[in-house]
């Protein structure tokens, strides 16, 4: 059985302040209040895991921002439907579309949340190796959250626990890099590797090295890319043998999965558990809404033979390995549709809404070898990045890599990585990462100097009073 429900939605939100951390939620209980006992403590940082699988950083703001800017992904659904996203596609958006603030808001709820396990629960008497691990727990989750502040908005503010004046200004873009790697180094020394299996979803060892390799990717300190990631590949973890099943119920946590969100649905438990990741993205009108769908540049991407493309794309009409005969019920809709995030309608739970029990893969395996591969030929180390490289591949049937040069390989990396993650929100940061974004995303209105960031919302920025400075072209 799966274990991460969040019973009560209970951390304050800092009732002291008034800007962009001060969104309370129903439900709320005090903090002052509420941080006495070990249960607190569990019930705390399961607040945490549980903004994993939110709206804002599984559904809507969160394919504004990392799936419809890129190349693979368009809007999808009918033309008329929610075209408001259309601004997304073509970089119009400005600072105050809802998808800026909601996103933004969204992960400072988070960090918000981390920062309250992270300086109460170590005042609570309690069993001190559960509390060492849930702090441990909460630094990695709230660097992850600050690894997607700084890959979308640039430097931002760092709170290191609760405070008593959030009107500071930001941070540069190094700053809150060492301070994810800080967290994450810290997280790894105490995670344990495994949990039992009522435990499944909390993040590992093995779930912060592995972000902090790619943290070390973005930053382009190749050796600590390459050390870390070795690291990972030290501990046990595996490719599936077959690509279908890394994103079926059958796979999950399986032995690709690094860091993995616990999406199950279980209303006699939580009401509010599962999410919404699946259901925007479901065959329009069959199993959901039919949004955020593959483009017919990802269908060029993949090479003649790659078993990824029809694994990755599901189309209107064809019948899925797992026998669905795919319908969707409106004639205006898009054709093609995210088969990653398909739920076959016999493992469907009828209590929740569709796919609610379809788990997020934030970070696979797969990911890790070609973070490697990548580091590895920046290091010189040609072998070792072909031999990681070509794991990949041959999991897609292709034959192994023709590239032989540094520059060759190079592309060769970044071509994979587009393929493999197709559609799992790493194409529009990995296009901006490489330098890319400017030629590629260029037809759809990228201005380079402009878009590699998004706009600081208009509120945030009123509310810092003035402690706040604009990114550029905003």
């Amino acid at each position: 059985m799966k274990k991460i429900f969040l019973s009560i939605a209970m951390v304050s939100l800092l009732t002291s302040c008034n800007n962009y951390l001060d969104i309370k939620e129903e439900g709320e209980v005090e903090a002052t209040s509420f941080f006495q006992t070990q249960e607190d403590a569990m019930q705390a940082t399961n607040a945490v895991y549980n903004f994993l699988r939110s709206w804002e950083n599984s559904a809507f703001p969160y394919q504004f921002i990392y799936g419809v800017p890129a190349d693979d992904v368009v809007k999808g659904s009918n033309p008329g439907d929610a075209s408001f996203i259309n601004v997304y596609d073509n970089f119009t958006f400005t600072v105050s579309d809802d998808g800026v603030r909601s996103y933004w808001i969204g992960q400072w709820q988070a960090i918000n949340r981390a920062n309250q396990v992270i300086t109460n629960v170590p005042k609570i008497n309690m069993d001190s190796t559960l509390k060492n691990r849930l702090v441990a727990e909460s630094k990695m989750l709230r660097a992850y959250f600050y690894f997607n502040l700084v890959r979308i908005y640039g430097g931002v503010p760092i709170f290191d626990g609760l405070q008593t004046n959030y009107n500071i200004p930001r941070n540069s873009v190094n700053e809150v890099y060492n301070f994810i790697i800080s967290d994450l180094t810290s997280a790894a020394e105490i995670l344990p590797q495994t949990y039992p299996a009522t435990d499944l979803g909390r993040v590992t060892k093995g779930a912060a090295l592995g972000l902090l390799s790619k943290v070390y990717l973005y930053k382009k300190d190749w050796q600590k890319a390459y050390d870390t990631s070795n690291q990972l590949i030290g501990m046990g973890y595996d490719l599936e043998s077959d690509f279908n099943r890394v994103f079926r119920i059958a796979g999950e946590f399986g032995k690709e999965s690094v860091f993995e969100v616990n999406c199950d649905c279980a209303p006699q438990l939580n009401p509010n558990a599962g999410s919404q990741y699946a259901e925007v993205q479901g065959v329009r009108n069959q199993f959901g809404w039919g949004f955020f769908t593959p483009s017919q540049a990802l269908e060029n991407a993949f090479e003649p033979g790659d078993i990824r493309k029809e694994l990755t794309i599901l189309r209107n009409g064809e019948t899925t390995p797992e026998g669905d005969l795919i319908a969707m019920g409106d004639p205006n809709s898009v054709t093609t549709f995210n088969q990653k995030v398909y739920l076959p309608k016999a493992l469907n739970n009828s209590a929740c809404a569709y796919g609610s029990k379809q788990n997020i893969r934030i970070l696979r395996f797969a990911e890790i070898l070609l973070i490697n591969a990548e580091a590895a030929n920046e290091l010189g180390n040609t072998a070792t990045a072909i031999a990681n490289l070509n794991k990949v591949r041959t999991r897609a049937q292709l034959a192994g890599t023709t590239a032989s040069t540094q520059t060759a390989l190079r592309k060769a990396i970044w071509h994979e990585r587009r393929v493999e993650l197709a559609m799992e929100g790493d194409r529009f940061v990995d296009l901006v990462r490489t330098g890319e974004a400017a030629t590629v995303l260029a037809p759809y209105g990228f201005k380079a100097g402009k878009n590699e960031l998004f706009p600081i919302p208009l509120d945030a920025m009123n509310q810092s009073n003035g402690a706040f400075v604009q990114n550029p072209g905003y």
